[in-house]
């Protein structure tokens, strides 16, 4: 579940050229204090994907129950909707 969370997640991060040399910043909505950063967009979307897992894992070391559900998976609870995952496998065959 946490793998299919992230690749939700990433599906609706924002990027944003900064102009110049100064490269690129990238970040989710709905994911508080989350950025990342880096001078090529590729380099910018993996940096956002390292802190991404770094967030959740302080997030449910803590117990935290602001994390985002997305798609029906609530990592706060570990619970995962059964129609939206349904309907995930159905358009992954």
């Amino acid at each position: 579940m946490l793998i299919d969370y992230i690749q939700a997640a990433m599906r609706r991060a924002k990027y944003l050229s900064l102009g110049g040399s100064e490269g690129y910043a990238g970040r989710i909505p709905g994911f508080r204090g989350l950025i990342g950063h880096a001078r090529t967009l590729e380099a910018c979307r993996e940096n956002l994907h390292g802190a991404l897992q770094s967030w959740l894992l302080v997030k449910l070391r803590h117990g935290d129950r602001d994390i985002p559900v997305l798609n029906g998976m609530d990592l706060s609870t570990g619970r995962s909707d059964r129609k939206h995952q349904a309907k995930r496998d159905s358009r992954a065959a």
